[in-house]
């Protein structure tokens, strides 16, 4: 694809980016889902539905950013000493 097809087809939101946009970026390997069922608050809910499609993978990028964060806290915490 060239670049002029990719800017075409580009949402507006993503034409003219800074240069600089992608340098901080990583690459992500998608890992396979698992079909649950899961009691969430209703206006939880409608708020992820309200921003449109997708709000499960919204909700997922959501706890997938807590999962992260958790583990990173857990490995900058010194270990207790036995004692």
């Amino acid at each position: 694809m060239t670049d002029a097809e990719i800017e075409a087809t580009s949402p507006p939101e993503l034409r003219n980016l800074p240069d600089d946009f992608w340098q901080g970026a990583r690459v992500v390997t998608p890992v396979s889902k698992e079909a649950i069922s899961i009691r969430l608050d209703s206006d939880v809910v409608a708020f992820f539905r309200k921003a449109g499609p997708r709000y499960q993978s919204r909700i997922n990028a959501v706890l997938r950013s807590y999962v992260d964060e958790m583990g990173q806290q857990k490995r900058r915490r010194p270990a207790k000493r036995a004692g």
